[in-house]
């Protein structure tokens, strides 16, 4: 039995985290990160930020990552040149992970002339969760919107079915909404396309998966 619970244990160490998790890192474990590898960018926000309990976001790993290390992103806001920071670090000095902030949860902190979209795609989807610059400024009350901020969704989907009917509704919602609506369909196997391309309807899809991005056919993708 404490072979199993130990085997289980480092599966769970072992597998990567998904995309668009937000994941909190202990204060001092980020601060030596920070020392190791000094920021170019934003160095005070950037000392503080883990103190302030803000969080990071998974990533898709790259090549030049270091096997073993937890793959993270930080996008600085627009007052810090909008850079995406990456960083790695060990499972050790993570305090807790979560999944993507709920589009429900951050429905206040949108300006005015998009709630009336949101609303529209709450009464879809209810579940509906975001990410990009109106979580980033729900989150750390930074100003990361701005008059050409897109709003990024996800949504987790389990049949082509349920996926088609989504997009044509969204398509719809798109058409009359005064801002760009991005994001991406997710599959049970964590695969993830855009929802633009999924609804334009060809066989080939580019989906986004904790590895990178690959060519796979529609029909396999909710398979």
């Amino acid at each position: 039995m404490r072979s199993l619970r130990w085997r289980w244990l480092m599966a769970e160490m072992l597998e990567p985290l998904a995309r668009h998790q937000l994941v909190w890192i202990e204060p001092r474990g980020w601060r030596a990160m920070l020392f190791d590898h000094p920021p170019v960018v934003a160095p005070v926000l950037l000392d503080e930020w883990a103190d302030r309990g803000w969080p990071l976001i998974a990533r898709a790993s790259v090549c030049c990552d270091i096997a073993g290390q937890v793959p993270l992103g930080l996008p600085l806001p627009p007052e810090h040149g909008k850079r995406r920071l990456f960083f790695e670090c060990s499972r050790e000095i993570i305090v807790r992970t979560t999944r993507p902030l709920r589009l429900v949860e951050a429905a206040a902190t949108a300006p005015a002339p998009w709630r009336k979209t949101i609303a529209a795609i709450l009464a879809l989807a209810p579940e509906t969760r975001c990410f990009g610059s109106l979580a980033w400024e729900h989150l750390t009350g930074l100003a990361y919107l701005s008059s050409g901020s897109d709003l990024d969704l996800l949504w987790e989907i389990g049949a082509g079915d349920q996926a088609d009917g989504l997009c044509s509704a969204l398509a719809a919602i798109a058409a009359d909404a005064p801002l760009n609506i991005d994001g991406e369909l997710v599959a049970p196997n964590g695969q993830a396309v855009q929802w633009r391309e999924w609804h334009s309807g060809g066989p080939g899809l580019m989906v986004k998966t904790t590895g990178g991005v690959q060519l796979t056919w529609r029909d396999r993708l909710f398979a």
